[in-house]
């Protein structure tokens, strides 16, 4: 009876933490932006360029997008989407879909993504992800933030680098490091990857619990941090995550760069970029592709996008809101 006692007593303290924090302003950085629903329209680009990754998809301009319902805006809501209603002739450039990047470039940086579904199922490759304004890439850096391919349950988040960037293996993250080179010129450019321990952090387990929130720490002196709140957890409670207490707490991921990975050398301001690309160099990779249930519904990653739109649903970004903040004293 007194173990429950306590325990009760300690969860009470959690919440009322929890909701006095989700009411206060952070102490280390400063709202700057708060992107939703009409937000995106006028401050994100639609690309139309080739898919680097070679992936069988067409992305469409942002008035093909809303004219197709492959963008759909709200008060609340930004959606974009898939084509689920047509199949893809051999010749065209691959299944209609989009890809937007942010016009402002930002770099000591605290990104907080409220999302309520990501794409999921078979062909499918989304991610969100920032990259370089200066550019050329690699130069610069990519952080990939959100990521995964086909029926995948955990997320992926990685560095992409110029030359002489490495993590540790065994860093202070709740994540599994997959690899530890961020050179893109290694290993097929796999980058230095973070497995999360979360099985809802990714795909159709994300959006069963509604999502969540996804935040990333670009600093110049403490390194890239990406943390992954579900919709049910507790720091939730007060609506949003308290930003200072998830500052405190150990990430996901973890990328420190004060040692093998000079960050003025590697990273710089960077745009956010969203897109759902099918099949390409990972989701349709013939090793990949056959590892997967998904190859039972065709023998190539290709051909399922061409052949199936209905499976295509499902194919969709839902994002309640984006915010970004710097710290205290910056304004970018």
């Amino acid at each position: 009876m007194y173990t429950r006692c306590v325990i009760l007593v300690f969860v009470s303290l959690v919440v009322a933490v929890v909701n006095a924090q989700s009411l206060l302003p952070s102490f280390t950085y400063n709202l700057i932006v708060s992107h939703v629903g009409y937000d995106f329209l006028g401050n994100f680009s639609w690309e139309t360029a080739d898919d680097l990754t070679h992936g069988r998809v067409n992305y469409v301009d942002q008035a093909t997008a809303l004219k197709d319902n492959l963008t759909f805006v709200s008060d609340y809501k930004f959606v974009m989407r898939a084509d689920d209603t047509k199949k893809v002739a051999e010749s065209a450039r691959g299944r209609d879909s989009v890809r937007i990047h942010s016009l402002n470039a930002y770099d000591d940086a605290l990104f907080v993504l409220d999302i309520s579904h990501m794409p999921e199922g078979c062909a499918t490759w989304p991610a969100w992800w920032t990259l370089s304004e200066k550019g050329p890439w690699p130069y610069g850096g990519e952080i990939d933030i959100i990521e995964g391919v086909n029926l995948d349950q955990r997320n992926l988040a990685s560095l992409h680098t110029t030359p002489n960037c490495t993590m540790p293996k065994v860093r202070l993250q709740t994540g599994s490091t997959e690899s530890t080179s961020c050179d893109t010129s290694v290993n097929y450019n796999q980058g230095c990857g973070v497995s999360f321990s979360e099985q809802d952090s990714y795909g159709a387990s994300f959006n069963a619990v509604g999502g969540g929130f996804y935040i990333m720490e670009k600093s110049s002196t403490k390194g890239i941090s990406v943390w992954f709140i579900a919709r049910d957890s507790l720091l939730l409670l007060g609506g949003e995550p308290p930003l200072d207490l998830v500052l405190l707490s150990i990430p996901d991921a973890y990328f420190p760069t004060n040692i093998n990975c000079d960050y003025s050398k590697h990273f710089n301001a960077h745009r956010i970029v969203f897109d759902l690309t099918f099949c390409g160099d990972w989701a349709g990779s013939e090793s990949v592709w056959n590892a997967s249930t998904c190859a039972t519904k065709a023998s190539t990653c290709d051909s399922f996008v061409d052949n199936n739109p209905d499976d295509f649903t499902e194919a969709y970004w839902e994002i309640n809101s984006l915010k970004i903040y710097t710290p205290h004293g910056l304004l970018r």
